[in-house]
């Protein structure tokens, strides 16, 4: 989110060149009688708005507690850190069209400073803008990084992305605590949590934000215009509702929420108080929260929507060739994970078995159908190794745990049935009838009938579907109340740790309930690293034990991501861990 004394933000060009990504223009004609889809055009003197669809309700519009890309989308455009993501001007190909990269640039900060200390930390001093204002027109103040920051780490918080700042000295004191030496009634030992005063975060002055990390990291400055680290204020969030009523959700960012109705919509204004209001495009943009997949593309056609991201399945295939459809990059994984700590699944066996089992060429070929690549390891392609963005991606390196092409999948699917057998269920004998699930969506249902059906054909087993509305499946699937469930992961950064140090003991994100005390050291070990090639080394090591020896995840393909956009809309921009902006859009 990436030397010496720095007087303004200078960000590789390596850096820089891997996060970005092409995204189609939307410049189809209508005839001369037909509203242009999705077109919101404002007659002459009028304001532009746009009107989008990203996902349904969001589980959460809190930044430090907000999981979830689509209400990343959302509070990217409301709030903003102390870096951001800008508009880099420059155009790449996308299939189907091209439009503007995103770009790492100033947010609140300015300027920063940045020293390597004696012992190998880290201190960045951040100096704020002057002008930096909250939506209600109070100045945003260095003690506003502190405590938010200081909340993220807090338990109290229960914020799934606490671990994002665990390379903040201090940090790994407060999240997992220290060990005590004493057992608790159930024989656990008993961690002692660090204050969450203790972490190195600290105000010089009104508009001086200090941070010192335990190492120097390669992807800091990214996760400095991550959402979970986005500022608020102590005043405001001391209201639990504070998120529901535009009254109390004050931002800091280019937008501010003027309504929010659940289930239906929020919608954002022009923060009058914002140091680069005069630069924005929409006047009005309104986030719709839909499930239906036929609605959305009804919506987009008759001109309610001017972007959306998903529509039927089988409307894929004539979109794309009609150029309708654009497709860019997107650095992630589409993955099944396995509840661990849950009989079957709680067997490497069983869990390799069903990985196994499944034919990836026929899910990508055949339901996905918009480019997406076979997925042989977890950490996706486009993700840098040591080289960074000179070499070798980290999946180039770490090769495949197994054949994910329909070329061997007749010795997979055997290697399979051996395993399942050595478990204990011999051709799917005794194996209980287990549950799969999946959040509201056509194309998830897709897979998941295509799943059920290559488990019963090659193992015997018997899998029922399940599926839930996108908060109620997100909390299901977090607490462990599952067999199998559909998940998903796009990079909070360019470096494989985004793909890994999720998967630590009880981390926030860790819906597999995976469990591994050599896993955790080698992921500790290589946060605690400055030397590239070590670092690649450990996490490698690291992969070899998630998914080579213990199978905790199946992944099924890398991402790509699909959308549609309004013919004449221009401005948006768009960077591959999955944010599209729409802040400079404008009408052509």
């Amino acid at each position: 989110m990436k030397k010496t004394k720095l007087l303004s933000l200078l960000l590789s060009g390596a850096m820089v060149a891997g996060l970005l990504a092409g995204c189609g223009s939307g410049t189809e004609n209508a005839g001369d009688n037909t509203p242009a889809p999705g077109g919101s055009e404002a007659p002459s003197g009028e304001a532009f708005e746009m009107t989008v669809n990203i996902a349904s309700e969001p589980q959460t519009i809190d930044p430090a507690l907000n999981s979830a890309v689509d209400g990343a989308i959302m509070l990217s455009h409301m709030f903003e850190g102390l870096m951001r993501w800008d508009d880099s001007g420059a155009e790449t190909p996308g299939t189907n069209g091209t439009c503007n990269n995103a770009t790492l640039a100033p947010g609140q900060a300015e300027t920063y400073d940045k020293v390597v200390n004696d012992d190998g930390t880290v201190t960045y001093t951040f100096h704020l803008r002057e002008d930096a204002k909250w939506s209600d027109g109070k100045d945003v103040t260095a003690e506003d990084f502190v405590f938010s920051w200081q909340r993220l780490v807090d338990p109290a918080t229960a914020a799934d992305y606490s671990y994002m700042i665990d390379c903040v000295v201090g940090a790994s004191e407060i999240i997992y605590g220290t060990a005590t030496g004493e057992l608790d009634e159930e024989g656990n030992e008993i961690m002692e949590h660090a204050d969450p005063s203790t972490l190195a975060v600290k105000a010089v002055d009104d508009k001086t934000f200090e941070v010192t990390i335990t190492s120097d990291l390669p992807y800091f400055l990214e996760i400095c215009a991550f959402p979970a680290t986005f500022p608020v204020r102590s005043d405001i969030v001391s209201n639990a509702q504070w998120t529901y009523d535009p009254a109390t959700y004050i931002s800091n960012g280019a937008y501010k929420m003027t309504i929010r109705e659940t289930n239906s919509q929020i919608v954002m204004e022009p923060n009058e108080y914002y140091y680069d209001v005069a630069s924005l495009g929409p006047q009005k943009i309104t986030f719709k929260l839909m499930e239906d997949q036929n609605a959305m593309l009804n919506g987009f056609k008759t001109g309610e929507l001017d972007f959306i991201e998903s529509m039927p399945v089988d409307e894929i295939a004539g979109l794309m060739t009609s150029g309708d459809l654009k497709i860019v990059d997107y650095i992630g994984t589409y993955y099944v994970c396995y509840q661990t700590q849950k009989a079957p699944f709680d067997d490497w066996r069983v869990r390799k078995a069903f990985t196994l089992a499944i034919d990836r060429t026929y899910i990508v070929n055949e339901i996905t159908q918009t480019g997406q690549v076979e997925a042989g390891g977890f950490v996706p392609a486009g993700v840098y190794d040591a080289d960074g963005a000179t070499g070798d991606d980290f999946r180039t390196q770490g090769g495949d745990y197994y054949k994910p092409t329909d070329a061997d999948y007749e010795a997979n699917c055997e290697e399979a049935r051996q395993l399942l057998a050595e478990a204990g269920y011999p051709n799917g004998e005794g194996f209980p009838v287990v549950e799969y699930l999946y959040n509201t969506d056509d194309a998830h249902k897709a897979v998941a009938e295509a799943l059920q059906s290559m488990w019963q054909n090659v193992l015997g087993v018997t899998v029922t579907l399940n599926n839930q509305e996108w908060a109620t499946f997100l909390q299901t699937r977090k607490d462990g109340d599952y067999s199998i469930a559909r998940n998903g992961w796009i990079a909070d950064y360019n470096d494989p740790m985004s793909f890994l140090d999720m998967w630590l003991t009880g981390g926030g994100n860790n819906d597999a309930q995976y469990s591994n005390k050599e896993y955790d050291a080698k992921i500790q070990e290589a946060k605690a690293t400055s030397d590239p090639a070590t670092r690649m080394q450990l996490m490698h090591e690291a992969e070899d034990i998630i998914m080579g020896q213990d199978y905790a995840l199946c992944p099924l393909y890398f991402y790509t991501q699909k959308y549609m956009l309004a013919d004449g809309i221009q401005g948006m921009y768009y960077t591959p861990l999955g944010y599209f902006f729409f802040d400079h859009c404008t009408q052509g």
